[in-house]
């Protein structure tokens, strides 16, 4: 039933990172999975910003979403311990490590926990965040569970990578996008110029990067200007040199 349980839930994860996914609702359900699966009273996903900082990013419930609030602000517990050292964490007695924790562990105690496992999520040495688990008694989370778990932390590890690299990709796209219709826009501007003036294709295009360098504006914008008709290409700025 379990071996069965672990498929099923591997096999859900694949197919959310198929086609566009939410980031938040895969890692949520790699928290809400863990608790369902897994010897686990509560499980949390936590995951570096770009500015090195640890975010709550999935919860199994919302006791769950406070408590790792308290560890993010408070910069103590397993979860941010994790992260730092790239060193999993496991089968950690909340009520005898005072001295690891001092705020996090009578926190999480009070909020009905006994036990506490970290895993890294990390790939090709980068460790960009951490799975969190909890238990309501003191007992040992066995091998096959921590392997698990791993497993479940290593896929919330892809699935991050490839949402980063789908949006890089994306956003290199759209800037070569954005560039070439510029330049489309910059050459119909430069035919209107010297059309109008009676200037050449290099002066109509010295003039407009003059009029934009001298107004601190985008040399499309000024284009773009010139060709819905808010600036008249004879009331552009002169120009003294450039290329096309």
């Amino acid at each position: 039933m379990r071996e069965a349980s672990l498929v099923q839930t591997f096999v859900e994860l694949a197919d959310s990172l198929v086609d566009d996914f939410d980031l938040v609702e895969l890692l949520t359900l790699v928290a809400d999975r863990s608790v369902e699966v897994l010897d686990v009273a509560a499980a949390g996903v936590m995951v570096a910003s770009a500015d090195g900082e640890l975010r709550v990013v999935g919860s199994s419930s919302d006791a769950m979403r406070v408590l790792e609030l308290f560890e993010v602000q408070s910069e103590e517990g397993p979860c941010p311990e994790c992260f730092r050292t790239g060193i999993p964490i496991i089968n950690e007695q909340l009520t005898t490590v005072d001295h690891r924790w001092p705020k996090f562990a009578p926190r999480a105690v009070a909020s009905g926990f006994r036990s506490v496992h970290a895993l890294p999520m990390r790939l090709r040495g980068q460790t960009i965040g951490a799975l969190n688990l909890f238990r309501a008694d003191e007992g040992l989370l066995d091998d096959d569970d921590v392997r698990a778990a791993q497993a479940f932390a290593d896929v919330a590890t892809i699935a991050i990578f490839s949402k980063r690299a789908s949006d890089e990709a994306q956003a290199v796209n759209d800037q070569l996008t954005q560039a070439l219709d510029s330049r489309i826009v910059i050459e119909q501007a430069k035919g209107m110029v010297a059309d109008r003036t009676g200037r050449s294709m290099e002066e109509a295009f010295i003039r407009l990067r003059s009029h934009a360098r001298n107004h601190n504006l985008r040399l499309g914008a000024v284009a773009g200007a010139v060709i819905d008709g808010r600036l008249p290409p004879e009331n552009l700025d002169e120009g003294t040199s450039g290329t096309s």
